[in-house]
């Protein structure tokens, strides 16, 4: 079993994200080390990208903070070695296709597998597309997870077949950011998905409160959030592992509390 099926062995899962080097990397180093501790499953680290179509404007922004402050490719894997001297707790990048081609498909997803990475997701990246990155990723071991959305069942169907790791259920059409309600029929996305597969399928896109999580994580495996805990480390800066330990701490709860 991959260390990112492991994440879900348990019960439900928590899945935090947060953007590298947002406000600096020696902070993301810090508060993935606290994520951890404070119970999170699964860690996302968003490797940012001057034009990230999938996200709204909180992480936006941190993208931009993180570029302007000169965070590299080379200086997020420098950190995720640094990481894995420290914390077994597996860990993501989420990014876009176009960092991984422009930095060299292979040597990126054999950089990342070395260093200590799980899985990888890429949310520009079409299910009809895949086959570009699907084989590299299985010869090094990274779990290449799929999204999908509320679309077509049959879509939903294909990609569920070919799934790695878990399947990632966006709960709202649009981009990433935090919203007063989840309207989707998250249920119907993750039966559609348990028809054809057996692997965990979490909720993100959307989830800010405790309230939220357990909602999304009782219809499903696990809730990931990540513009809600942007939105503390732009708010709280260099000081911002302590409010977003808190955070993480009482979204773990009410996730493992099911």
């Amino acid at each position: 079993m991959s260390k990112v099926r492991q994440a879900f062995a348990r019960g439900k899962a928590f899945i935090p994200f947060v953007t590298c080097g947002d406000p600096s990397l020696a902070v993301t180093e810090a508060l993935v080390c606290a994520m951890a501790e404070a119970g999170a499953d699964l860690i996302e680290l968003g490797i940012p990208f001057s034009d990230p179509t999938a996200e709204g404007p909180v992480i936006q922004a941190a993208n931009e903070r993180a570029l302007a402050g000169g965070v590299t490719t080379d200086k997020i894997f420098d950190m995720v070695r640094r990481l894995r001297a420290r914390t077994d707790v597996p860990m993501v990048f989420m990014t876009y296709a176009n960092v991984v081609f422009s930095y060299g498909a292979e040597r990126f997803i054999r950089t990342a597998a070395e260093a200590g990475m799980d899985g990888l997701i890429l949310p520009d990246l079409p299910y009809e597309e895949k086959g570009e990155f699907d084989p590299l990723c299985r010869q090094y071991g990274l779990d290449l997870i799929s999204l999908v959305a509320p679309t077509s069942h049959e879509r939903v169907r294909a990609i569920a077949r070919a799934a790695e790791g878990f399947v990632y259920c966006v709960s709202s059409l649009g981009v990433t950011g935090v919203r007063s309600h989840i309207t989707t029929d998250v249920g119907a996305m993750v039966r559609l998905v348990r028809e054809e597969r057996d692997i965990p399928c979490a909720v993100g896109f959307g989830i800010s409160t405790p309230a939220q999580a357990a909602e999304m994580a009782a219809k499903s495996d696990g809730a990931i959030v990540g513009s809600a805990i942007v939105k503390l480390c732009a708010q709280y800066g260099a000081d911002c592992v302590p409010p977003v330990t808190a955070y993480v701490r009482e979204m773990v709860q009410a996730v493992h509390a099911l």
